[in-house]
């Protein structure tokens, strides 16, 4: 299980703070939401300063973020994978994007299975990278902070009520995220 791995890193990394950040940082490249909610119940059970487990998540996920928007503009090189959208429409692509890549990225943060196409499209469309960054950048303050503060809560629930289970109900939180995540997109993408 995914989650449980991140929780053991955690827990090897013990007290050391460049270890747990290094870990929470990694986990993010595998689950964001599982690592976020589970750097959460760690911060809140006192094995991690929650500044810390917090400023690792934005760290990985603007990291994993741009890591998506480079892989774009890598693909654009490769030339079967350039020939699948004509130039036209590339052209015509781009230029919409020009304007709109800010409300773009930051509304795509907040979609259910939209990040990885669009933030990878950014790329291939050779959107400003600047803007890119920026949008990313705010829209993991945002989108990260709100998970990690309901997770905090969650996670003080779950020490206060489940004691030696306590982390068996932060994986159960991280998988019903992560399913509701995908029931919403399936409903962004059934025909009406």
């Amino acid at each position: 299980m995914v989650g449980s791995s991140i929780v053991l890193i955690l827990k090897l990394a013990g007290t050391r703070p460049l270890l747990q950040a290094l870990a929470i940082i990694l986990g993010t490249f595998i689950l964001e939401d599982a690592a976020t909610v589970l750097a959460a119940m760690r911060a809140e059970e006192g094995g991690i300063p929650i500044w810390l487990a917090l400023f690792s998540l934005y760290v990985g996920v603007v990291l994993g973020d741009l890591g998506l928007y480079w892989l774009g503009r890598l693909s654009a090189r490769i030339g079967w994978i350039a020939r699948l959208v004509p130039p036209e429409r590339s052209g015509s692509l781009a230029d919409w994007l020009r304007g709109r890549v800010f409300t773009v990225v930051l509304a795509s943060r907040f979609l259910p299975g939209m990040r990885l196409p669009t933030y990878t499209a950014c790329g291939f469309l050779r959107a400003d990278f600047r803007r890119f960054a920026l949008a990313a950048i705010v829209a993991t303050l945002a989108w990260t902070t709100l998970l990690f503060c309901v997770s905090l809560r969650v996670g003080g629930f779950l020490i206060d009520h489940f004691g030696a289970w306590r982390w068996a109900g932060a994986v159960g939180f991280a998988l019903a995220l992560i399913l509701l995540g995908r029931f919403a997109a399936r409903l962004q993408s059934v025909p009406r």
